[in-house]
């Protein structure tokens, strides 16, 4: 028996061993040879006698990393094509192909041999469906072992079986968090709700597998003997009456109905737990079959899965630079930004210089990564030794000459020119010749910035979000001078701590600073219309953003805001037009010092984690108009089309320049509506010729702020989309889903 992606062997008391162990692969992922191993493996374990049960183990650190997508790309693609000329038979092959994995891990649950799982490090999507599949399973005690099913993020369900096991399996409650959020468990949870039978150190994984078959694994599962009761009892039931509708409720609340994934997963779950398990199964089939169908998981996929993973594998590095290896970074200013960038470079192994004026400043900005350790402690994540490991690898200073030996600066200091060049002068004295400097900047262009240095060509722009730990991505900004070494050190940099970049050319406010002011000010203006604030922050949230954008006004610092509006008119001098915008900031900033939530007072009133709008607003701006008077469906499109309009201008100007980018950069630097796959997804699902004409509309009504630029035009009058005009250079296949 030999397998392309596993190897089997048959010990003296009848147990096999099955090892997946992918050769081109640095994790194994499923995808069609995988799965016609395991449809023969199944049937070749069932069918010989020698052998009376299985263990399936990892030889690699992990168990899976899932599915691989782009299966479920060819099969969309395979559909559209057949779908106008044969819509039954497109839809037939489209709901085979997409159960094939179903259908393989159920011939192995009912196969009569009892199999058991060995899980260890990731254990994710269709490998996490594989080991409920099992009979049992058995996890390794370890901080590195995480099980999920997160299909839900990219805009899918799991299709394998996940939806119709877990339910059979867990607590319903802890069940329904589990698939609905696409949580993380870590191994003690999953035992906790019985998704995992025991938890043992990972050298004893296949010793302790066959110790359970030795004693005797049933190779029936509950539900497929009669007499079988769900967890929480049947649907319709007393207690059902008071769960399901409650989950109901609860979706809603998170999603407002933007995302079919979830919306199927709850049909999928609610119709399933009814009937019996093949039944059931081909329940959950169909409706995932039917979400492959929806746009919204296709932008979900390619923006989520394929592009950002070909980000983050180096799809805009410079093919011709060789690998950096960053071993020290230099980070100037110890605030609330320079702390979490000194905090994720250790953790990545670099070792880091924290620089500010006082050693005082300098220690505290390095305590903030102890505060970080202390609490992944307190919940299990993390270890006084890796505490202290990493906490050596920080040297708080005031001394400029520790960046001598540093491969990488990080200037982390107030948005203030001067400061800016004040700091950038005293580091290149200290630095080697072939170092790079950053500007982690979010507004002021980067060329200006680096008339302060003395070598243009290794500065850059590295802006991250805030706070660093949590945030993903991070925007790389290069100058008209700045050298593609600089970009490569950046990009291996962004590599190291494991977040995802975006390359975008210079520009005031670059790509994610700018299209975010549009989305406050959007928020602002509505209040000069008259729009209730309330009915404004429910819009922004209903059209899927995370926050409303007085909300993300507070979050971002009003008197922040106010710098860079005031910054603006001052560059622009007599070209800037006053608004609305300036004089509500002004009256919230200047007159009566409601800064944000960093002061505890904004649009927003604080009090520890608890806000409530402020009463004063209709002081500000006027009384509101009743909110009858707007459209709600008309202010969530004012919201997402002012960003994607944004989005294309600065597409026209080639600060961006790759699709990927658009997309990925505005979902994970600013949460745009995730179901739409990003801004210019947005704009080419809807239409562009459609988008255009709902510009004019909005421009007619509401300004010229929302007409459409002469690139959009254009792409209107020939049909054209950003993926179909400007298809992105596909450098880098991903290996894992």
């Amino acid at each position: 028996m030999t397998y392309k992606n596993f190897t089997i062997e048959t010990d003296a008391n009848g147990i096999a061993t099955i090892t997946w162990d992918m050769a081109d692969k640095s994790m194994n992922v499923i995808d069609l040879s995988v799965m016609e191993d395991l449809d023969r493996l199944v049937d070749d374990v069932a069918n010989d006698d020698a052998i009376k049960g299985a263990v399936i183990t990892s030889g690699k650190a992990a168990f899976s990393g899932g599915a691989d997508l782009t299966m479920l790309e060819g099969l969309l693609q395979n559909f559209h094509k057949q779908k106008s000329k044969e819509p039954e038979a497109a839809a037939r092959a489209l709901f085979d192909g997409s159960r094939k994995l179903s259908l393989i891990y159920r011939k192995l649950e009912t196969c009569g041999k009892p199999f058991v799982a060995t899980l260890t490090g990731a254990c994710m999507g269709g490998g996490t469906e594989l080991a409920l599949a099992c009979h049992a399973r058995v996890a390794a005690d370890d901080d590195g072992f995480k099980m999920g099913l997160p299909e839900v993020k990219v805009g899918l369900f799991p299709g394998a079986g996940g939806t119709q096991r877990v339910m059979r399996m867990a607590d319903g409650q802890q069940g329904m968090q589990f698939l609905l959020q696409g949580r993380t468990l870590r191994s003690k949870q999953a035992k906790s709700m019985k998704l995992v039978d025991e938890i043992v150190p990972p050298k004893k994984l296949v010793e302790t597998a066959k110790k359970l078959l030795a004693a005797g694994v049933d190779p029936v599962k509950p539900w497929d003997k009669k007499g079988f009761k769900l967890p929480n009892g049947k649907v319709y039931s007393p207690a059902g009456f008071q769960f399901w509708p409650a989950a109901n409720a609860i979706y809603r609340r998170e999603t407002f109905d933007n995302y079919p994934g979830p919306r199927y997963l709850l049909h999928a779950v609610v119709e399933g737990l009814q009937l019996p398990m093949d039944l059931a199964l081909q329940v959950e089939s169909r409706y995932f079959a039917k979400v492959l169908q929806s746009p919204e998981a296709s932008n979900m996929i390619r923006s989520l899965f394929v592009s950002m993973q070909e980000l983050n594998k180096g799809a805009r590095r410079p093919v011709d630079q060789r690998p950096n290896k960053i071993k020290k970074v230099g980070i100037l200013g110890a605030g609330f930004m320079g702390a979490g960038i000194a905090y994720v470079s250790a953790q990545a192994g670099i070792d880091v210089v924290l620089i500010d004026r006082s050693q005082e400043a300098a220690d505290k900005g390095k305590s903030y990564s102890e505060g970080l350790l202390a609490k992944a402690i307190h919940r299990g994540r993390s270890t006084e030794e890796q505490k202290e490991k990493l906490l050596s690898r920080i040297n708080a200073t005031t001394d400029y000459d520790a960046l001598g030996d540093c491969d990488l600066v990080i200037e982390a200091v107030f948005e203030d020119r001067e400061i800016k060049k004040t700091v950038t002068e005293q580091a290149e004295a200290a630095m080697k010749s072939r170092a790079i400097f950053a500007s982690n900047t979010s507004t002021l262009p980067i060329t200006s910035l680096a008339e302060a240095s003395s070598r243009p060509k290794n500065f850059i722009g590295i802006h991250f979000f805030s706070p660093v730990d949590k945030m993903m991505l991070v925007e790389v900004i290069m100058g008209k001078k700045t050298s593609d070494r600089a970009l490569a050190m950046a990009l291996d940099y962004i590599k190291a701590i494991k977040k995802t970049p975006i390359v975008v050319n210079d520009s005031r406010g670059f790509y994610t600073s700018r299209v975010v002011m549009t989305y406050i000010r959007e928020g602002l203006m509505m209040l000069a219309d008259g729009v209730p604030a309330a009915m404004i922050e429910n819009a922004g949230r209903m059209a899927g953003m995370p926050v409303g954008p007085l909300s993300l006004g507070d979050e971002v610092a009003l008197d922040l805001a106010w710098k860079i509006v005031s910054a603006t008119r001052k560059d622009l001098g007599v070209k800037y037009v006053e608004g609305p915008l300036d004089n509500i900031l002004e009256e919230m900033v200047v007159k009566r010092e409601r800064f944000g939530r960093k002061n505890g007072k904004g649009f927003y009133d604080y009090a520890g984690r608890d806000k409530k709008l402020w009463p004063g607003i209709p002081d500000v701006v006027g009384q509101p108009k009743p909110a009858e008077s707007f459209n709600i469906d008309e202010l969530q499109q004012r919201l997402l089309v002012m960003q994607a309009l944004e989005t294309a201008r600065i597409f026209e100007e080639k600060c961006l320049t790759d699709v990927r980018e658009a997309d990925v950069g505005s979902i994970l630097g600013f949460g745009f509506a995730p179901y739409s796959g990003g801004t210019l997804s947005y704009i080419d699902t809807m239409g562009t010729t459609e988008f255009v004409d709902l510009c004019k509309k909005f421009t007619r009504k509401w300004g010229p702020r929302f007409k459409p630029n002469k690139l959009l035009r254009d792409m209107a009058k020939t049909g054209d989309t950003f993926y179909g005009k400007f298809p992105p250079v596909v450098a880098v296949k991903d290996e894992a889903a």
